[in-house]
């Protein structure tokens, strides 16, 4: 037997999770939600850990969505530090960590991710960490102003973010990646080549194309050695090398999953079991603009799927279209804006000049727009955006897009 029922249930508490309850609010539910969360503050911003936050510039109350009054006041019931311990989509039921069983009516599970951690000698010693949630950041700076030099492991947004930071702090710091440059697995060689100089530039030393082969130390971390053989020592360690799907209930309650991981959605973000649906880092999703099932892992996807689930509970249900955008700040030097598909770019067209620090890198596929990166040229992400959305055949048109009127196509 339930103890009480909810009209609608969201399973975690991040940016997709509050989103949902937010536009479950704004169109009018008629019911009671109830927003569990297992980490200890209300629903945050989850950039600043690794830039304004880290740094210390950014107060943690300043990251939160909302305080818990703003909750209250509108009736959203929201139980932080709070897991959902078992799922019974048959009978519509959630087991909490507190024991209490809440039957309900709707539910979107918005899991999200946990950190990929490496199973390498040494991995167990102190002073090496990761980074999803703020606790994790606070523990990173605390380490940070006692040591001399930093080891990142990776070439990505955390490795690369948390680099700028830590120098913008004083530390030196030294990227190791498996990518000839850094950020290019995302944003292709032309933009990696920008990047790679100005983290240069800043101090930032990188060590490219190797790998992390073990951690040497006797109780806390002391060097790292790749995979070539190289010592690099080293006072801590970041590791930004990526997150996996937190589908541990999902799985348990016997939801389908998808091939990359993820839960398996419809084209509304609907799962396999009636009444439940998915947004965020968990969600995989059939999509139409993709041509394909798709998990895409931003927070801005995961704000705009949190919304577009709440509409679908209250019977908007619709295909999920949105061109996925993201972000990424290396402390104040530079900021790269993205839209894109995530597929494999057949050719790079450049608009601009990477060396004036201003610059787009339009990525070509099949004849078409697949992706756009713009450094200082929002209008260029804005016209890449609705080109993307369309599916506007471009093949042919290269020297047009690198030097013409984007608004023209």
């Amino acid at each position: 037997m339930a103890d009480r029922h909810v009209d609608a249930l969201i399973v975690g508490g991040g940016i997709a999770g509050a989103a949902c309850a937010e536009a479950l609010h704004e169109r009018g539910l008629d019911g009671h939600v109830l927003l569990v969360g297992r980490e200890q503050d209300p629903p945050y911003e989850r950039p600043p850990a690794s830039k304004g936050y880290l740094a210390g510039t950014v107060e943690r109350t300043a990251c939160l969505l909302h305080d818990d009054a703003w909750y209250a006041r509108r009736g959203l019931e929201l139980a932080t530090r709070t897991s959902v311990m078992k799922l019974d989509t048959g009978a519509r039921r959630a087991t909490l960590s507190t024991k209490e069983v809440v039957e309900y009516g709707v539910a979107l599970l918005a899991t999200g991710a946990n950190v990929r951690r490496l199973r390498v000698e040494g991995a167990q010693l102190e002073g090496i960490h990761y980074l999803r949630a703020l606790a994790n950041a606070d523990a990173i700076r605390a380490d940070a102003l006692e040591a001399g030099h930093v080891a990142l492991v990776g070439g990505s947004y955390i490795a690369c973010e948390v680099a700028a930071t830590l120098t913008e702090l004083g530390r030196r710091c030294t990227l190791i990646m498996l990518e000839d440059a850094p950020l290019s697995a995302q944003f292709g060689a032309a933009a990696g080549e920008f990047f790679g100089a100005l983290l240069r530039e800043h101090g930032v030393e990188l060590v490219t194309g190797d790998g992390l082969e073990r951690f040497e130390g006797t109780d806390r971390v002391q060097r790292v050695i790749t995979a070539a053989g190289r010592a690099i020592d080293a006072d801590m360690v970041v590791m930004g090398t990526g997150a996996v799907p937190d589908v541990m209930l999902a799985r348990a309650a016997g939801l389908e999953l998808g091939e990359s991981g993820g839960v398996a959605c419809g084209a509304d973000l609907a799962t396999s079991a009636p009444g439940v649906w998915a947004a965020g880092d968990v969600c995989e999703y059939d999509s139409e603009l993709h041509g394909r099932c798709v998990r895409i892992e931003h927070f801005e996807v995961a704000r705009a799927q949190g919304i577009a689930a709440a509409a679908a509970m209250l019977g908007e249900r619709r295909p999920f279209r949105e061109v996925p955008y993201f972000w990424t700040d290396l402390a104040d030097w530079a900021t790269g804006e993205w839209v894109g598909l995530g597929e494999a770019p057949e050719r790079e067209v450049v608009r601009g000049a990477p060396a004036d620090g201003e610059f787009s890198v339009l990525h070509l596929a099949g004849g078409r727009l697949v992706g756009a990166l713009s450094v200082g040229r929002g209008d260029d992400l804005a016209h890449a955006r609705r080109l993307i959305a369309a599916g506007t055949v471009l093949a042919g048109r290269e020297a047009e897009l690198a030097h013409g009127d984007l608004e023209a196509f």
